[in-house]
């Protein structure tokens, strides 16, 4: 049961370290919120076969974790946590794509591989780079953002409230099995009983939402998202997007690594 809790409170630290008064913080989240798509789109918009021009796209969530001061052991446990749903997709294509794509030292390096190495790259920059994000800015400010570029506001708040209230339930889920243990002197659980406490939860859960949803009109909710924030544009802010928009856009066209190795060899 300790393992849950700590579980529960490693994921809330992401939330606290949005309150944090760094340069990064400080910035509009619109700004950050259209500077992160556009870094993402860039990264979704190479060929399967290509490597060496994901590499410079390391530096902007580098940039996010360093200004930002994001732990950056702290993101790659949770990366860690969700890698296997990438690592199970790109696993498909070591086997789908034996072509031999180049010769390693008479080695064969097929497409595949290639292909395995391109898709977890940009799983490692993507996922990164959105941790970082909601570390520097918390996720309601987040979903308003979403909401100010032109995103419905019923997905945005869809997003917020699956994010809000997956502790609660989690938390109603912890009281259920700690009841258990209490009552039965066991740590074990059997299939009737298991099928048991997920009834009762269910009906925990359902009564808990009718009580959120009752206190939620009970304050005016009318389906906006609201923060305590004045949000202003300055000139960093459109330093800071339009610096790293050009950055982006000079990765995708052109493949830097390969550049770079081309005038030093030469």
């Amino acid at each position: 049961m300790g393992t849950i809790e700590n579980s529960i409170f490693s994921i809330k630290k992401l939330d606290d370290l949005s309150y944090q008064n760094t340069f990064i913080h400080r910035l509009d989240p619109r700004i950050k919120v259209i500077t992160t798509i556009v870094y993402i789109i860039a990264i979704v918009s190479f060929s399967r076969y290509q490597i060496t021009g994901l590499l410079p796209f390391f530096i902007y969530p580098t940039f996010l974790l360093y200004f930002g001061n994001i732990p950056a052991g702290y993101l790659l446990k949770k990366v860690i946590i969700v890698s296997p749903f990438a690592l199970f997709i790109a696993l498909f294509n070591l086997f789908s794509d034996t072509t031999p794509f180049v010769y390693l030292y008479s080695f064969p390096v097929t497409g595949g591989m290639i292909t395995f190495v391109s898709i977890m790259l940009r799983f490692l920059l993507t996922v990164i780079t959105t941790f970082a994000l909601i570390g520097t800015m918390g996720f309601m400010p987040l979903c308003f953002a979403l909401t100010k570029i032109g995103i419905p506001s019923i997905f945005a708040m869809q997003l917020l409230f699956l994010y809000r209230y997956i502790y609660v339930v989690i938390e109603e889920t912890i009281r259920v099995i700690r009841a258990h243990h209490m009552r039965s002197f066991s740590k074990k659980i059997k299939m009737k009983t298991f099928s048991y406490i997920i009834g009762h939860l269910l009906l925990r859960t359902i009564d808990r939402a009718e009580r959120i949803h009752i206190a939620m009109l009970s304050r005016g909710f009318q389906g906006k998202i609201r923060i305590n924030k004045t949000l202003r544009i300055r000139k960093a802010d459109i330093l800071f997007v339009l610096l790293w928009i050009i950055f982006f856009i000079l990765c995708r066209l052109f493949d830097i690594p390969v550049l770079l190795g081309n005038i030093f060899v030469r």
